[in-house]
């Protein structure tokens, strides 16, 4: 494969492009869905293919291949230059991509069992059995239970030295029930371990089965007929407490995207939006209270968004978002990292902070979330409900819609349960919350302590023009959060 590299790149050195790199992915995928008592999917795919992306006369070109050889690597990478020479007649600015990147090594996701080890038989028996355990409840209509797998070798390499080889290994899976009232027309659900039937981890096997499946789905099935006759959420201005998985989902809604610098630079406007965290909020904007604390980490074991290397070669790292409520980072790529030092100045970093992801060999990189986290706080679970006099506990989303500012939003959970007199008290349905992201987060008086975080994953995060889907983990522990709007807004 070294051949084929160092041909691209000589390649376009020689046609005259100032920077080259060549991306090489092999990428196979598989997927299991038991529904309703047989097996509805079943599906195993392989792709595989290259990438040439060059910088000439200061802008960027790109171009890709699924055809493996000499020829149509010179094919590939010439009509990359191509594009590039075009692209250069629109060039609003040269592109600067800083210090250069030349990294050589090796990444592997540490796993205890390969899935693709492990057989068919025993997948599909793993699933049935915890498909059936949704339906010991009677009222639960449809029940599901699906495993996803995810395989990805990578290799990297540019004209300035860098030759980085990857192995990236994912393992997801979930149930879900639904519960239906016919005579009331109504419909709940419930799903585990994450909404939408799904948490992923860059693990192997392992992680479907501490997860248990089989073990966990008549409670799960339990619940989702419970709520078709629990008592509807109040409206008002309360405390409400969430969960993880919930507070996952905010943390990448209104903190993850919104400090993609692509995104703020206007490059996803026409698409996905802008962002209200614009330079000029860069180091004092208060985005929280004292206690709020955010990074992106891409060197967390078990997190989708973990690696040894960006695409575009930079190294893994723990980027500082917001400290101590003050507004202090960007998710980078080598050109934007250079951009905002033209604006802010030498408080910005130097260099990337290495958060390019493509997804696949025929899609350019972009800026992408890597594990955005909430840091821990101090707090054990059962002294924080304690400690909330009245209030609402919601776990698990189910469903979400926010400005394409990041700024107004809206959530709703699969369950809440109401709080009073520091007691989890009764079971609420069709819990909703809304907010504007500053305020929301200066509303923060609480966070759960280690012992209460993991890193949750979310395997569809779209984004780019064409679309792309990116895998990135969020790492969360409970939250308390005062005076917010729940239920119907009056």
């Amino acid at each position: 494969m070294r051949t084929l590299t160092d041909r691209a790149l000589n390649l376009a050195k020689v046609q005259g492009a100032s920077y080259a790199d060549i991306r090489v992915i092999v990428r196979r995928t598989q997927g299991i869905t038991v529904k309703n008592g047989v097996v509805e999917g079943l599906s195993d795919n392989e792709s595989q293919g290259f990438g040439v992306r060059v910088v000439v006369d200061g802008a960027w070109g790109f171009a890709s291949s699924a055809i493996l050889t000499p020829a149509e690597v010179d094919r590939v990478t010439a009509l990359a230059v191509q594009i590039a020479r075009a692209s250069a007649m629109f060039k609003v600015h040269d592109v600067d991509l800083g210090p250069p990147v030349a990294h050589v090594g090796s990444y592997r996701t540490p796993v205890e069992i390969d899935p693709w080890d492990v057989p068919l038989e025993q997948k599909l028996d793993l699933l049935l059995r915890a498909e059936e355990g949704l339906r010991t409840t009677p009222g639960v209509m449809v029940s599901s239970a699906s495993v996803a797998l995810w395989r990805e070798e990578k290799l990297f390499a540019n004209t300035e030295g860098a030759y980085v080889e990857q192995e990236i290994i994912e393992s997801g899976g979930g149930i879900t029930a639904t519960a239906v009232d016919r005579q009331k027309g109504e419909v709940q659900k419930r799903s585990y371990p994450n909404a939408f039937a799904r948490d992923q981890r860059q693990e192997g096997w392992e992680a479907i089965l501490s997860m248990d499946l089989p073990g966990n789905a008549p409670r799960v099935g339990e619940e989702a007929v419970a709520l078709l006759s629990a008592d509807q959420c109040p409206s008002g201005v309360t405390t409400i407490i969430l969960d993880a998985t919930q507070l996952a989902l905010q943390v990448h809604e209104s903190c993850g995207h919104p400090i993609e610098l692509d995104r703020v630079f206007g490059t996803e406007a026409s698409y996905a939006g802008t962002s209200f965290l614009t330079p000029e909020k860069y180091g004092s904007f208060r985005y929280g209270s004292d206690i709020v604390n955010m990074t992106a980490d891409a060197t967390i074991p078990g997190g989708l968004g973990t690696f040894g290397w960006d695409d575009e070669g930079v190294p893994a790292q723990r980027v500082p978002i917001v400290r101590n409520g003050i507004f202090c980072g960007y998710l980078t790529s080598r050109e934007t990292a250079q951009q905002l030092r033209d604006i802010v100045g030498d408080t910005a970093p130097e260099a990337s902070g290495g958060a390019m992801r493509a997804d696949g060999w025929n899609r350019i990189p972009i800026i992408r979330m890597t594990n955005v986290n909430l840091e821990p706080g101090e707090w054990e679970f059962d002294d924080l409900i304690a400690d909330t006099d009245d209030g609402i506990y919601m776990e698990m989303n189910k469903s979400w819609s926010i400005d394409d500012k990041r700024l107004n939003f809206q959530f709703g959970t699969e369950i809440a349960y109401e709080i009073k007199n520091g007691k989890m008290g009764r079971m609420l349905k069709n819990a909703t919350y809304t907010g504007i992201t500053p305020q929301f987060w200066a509303s923060c008086d609480a966070i759960c302590n280690r012992d209460h975080w993991r890193v949750w994953g979310t395997p569809n995060c779209g984004k780019g023009q064409p679309g792309q889907s990116a895998h990135t983990g969020h790492g969360t522990a409970p939250a308390r959060f005062r005076d917010i709007q729940v239920g119907m807004i009056k």
